[in-house]
């Protein structure tokens, strides 16, 4: 399954576009899709997604077609520094969930997540208040997004979903994305154990798979970089699709499988990105990629 990411909804991408992406999405068998209550605070108010899913799930009526999932923990706080986000005290996570409802205009979200992790607060105690939502059926079931593996494992079945940043292309080793954390293999280990749902979002990097005016982070300018991306020229090359449709084909190939979660703004992106799901990679191909 792919999942569809709103980041830009309302903002970057206006609303009656946005509103054909999720028709198109769903009319094409899609289901899930996600958000966070701080999209795209940088462009707007952090509101815009949800407001605009809500208005989508109204207007067509759609809310038990989709696994909608939100995030919660990474909203700037208003007038704050940089990085002064709301955290995750139960205190936060309570009022947090309360206003995505009423943004999305439902009485619960099937997936919620602790959006960033957050060192002030101990983990029993943002998990604790993630149960009190569920004990309340505000929402269904609780992920991690952006957590180092020990808290990971802290979680263990308090827990059943896992979001990170991952894609074809490893970054270097030690390389830093901020608050964004990395699906690295021991985690995705742990998860194949644990049995946890998987995501990986930013899976086509900005684009830069295939556009090029888009350049790859500097995250990825190291040796192993260049043997990846012929492997993965070679095998798009083999089956004539796009580099996109075999990165994200690679990811549902996986074990544990990971869900990617795609921003699009057009419909021949969104079209693309779904024909991954009936790209099946032979073993001689997932060798090859693996290999590089």
């Amino acid at each position: 399954m792919i999942c569809l990411g709103t980041m830009n909804f309302g903002t970057a991408t206006d609303r009656a576009t946005a509103f054909r992406l999720l028709d198109v999405f769903t009319g094409s068998g899609g289901r899930a899709v996600d958000t966070a209550n701080c999209y795209a605070s940088w462009d707007g108010t952090g509101d815009e997604s949800e407001l605009t899913i809500g208005a989508w799930l109204r207007d067509r009526g759609a809310r038990d077609r989709i696994r909608l999932a939100t995030k919660v923990g990474g909203r700037p706080v208003p007038g704050g520094a940089l990085m002064d986000f709301e955290g995750l005290s139960p205190s936060a996570i309570r009022s947090a969930v309360e206003d995505s409802l009423r943004r999305l205009g439902t009485d619960h979200v099937d997936v919620c997540f602790a959006h960033l992790m957050d060192p002030a607060v101990p983990p029993s105690d943002t998990l604790g208040a993630f149960e009190e939502l569920v004990a309340a059926g505000k929402i269904r079931e609780i992920g991690l997004s952006n957590h180092d593996l020990d808290l990971v494992r802290q979680a263990g079945t308090r827990i059943t979903w896992l979001q990170q940043r991952h894609s074809y292309l490893q970054p270097m080793p030690g390389a830093s994305f901020g608050p964004q954390k990395i699906l690295t293999p021991e985690m995705a280990g742990y998860a194949r154990e644990a049995g946890l749902n998987v995501q990986g979002y930013s899976p086509l990097l900005s684009g830069a798979y295939t556009r090029p005016d888009r350049a790859f982070w500097p995250h990825y300018d190291h040796p192993g970089t260049g043997s990846r991306l012929v492997a993965l020229r070679k095998v798009a090359g083999d089956l004539g699709v796009s580099g996109n449709r075999v990165v994200l084909a690679w990811m549902l190939a996986a074990a544990p499988p990971v869900e990617p979660v795609i921003g699009v703004s057009s419909e021949a992106q969104l079209a693309d990105c779904l024909a991954a799901t009936e790209l099946v990679l032979s073993d001689e191909h997932l060798r090859c990629l693996e290999a590089a």
